[in-house]
């Protein structure tokens, strides 16, 4: 039996943090196990597969953009350039006659 090591800790970890991806992972696997019992073929399995990428592809770009947002308005608010909430004080333009 394989030993549990700290890069299966990392990795767990990661998925925590993550569990969109961790269900796309979990969805590859059952793809690899055939756990449906429906992937007697070849191109079958690799349709099913080939889909299953694509989708953790664009689960992890979307992963990847919101936490650069969490991370530029953590940033921003840090720095002191962020004003979340503040009300305008300008009336507007003033018209001229």
């Amino acid at each position: 039996m394989d030993r549990f090591d700290e890069s299966d800790a990392t990795l767990l970890r990661a998925l925590k943090r993550y569990p969109q991806l961790k269900e796309r992972i979990r969805h590859l696997m059952a793809v690899v196990e055939d756990a449906d019992g429906d992937l007697a073929q070849a191109d079958a399995a690799e349709r099913r597969v080939i889909e299953e990428i694509r989708r953790l592809g664009q689960e992890s770009l979307q992963a990847w953009a919101e936490r650069q947002v969490n991370q530029t308005s953590l940033a921003m608010m840090e720095a002191g350039d962020a004003r979340r909430g503040v009300k305008k004080n300008s009336a507007g333009t003033v018209r001229s006659a």
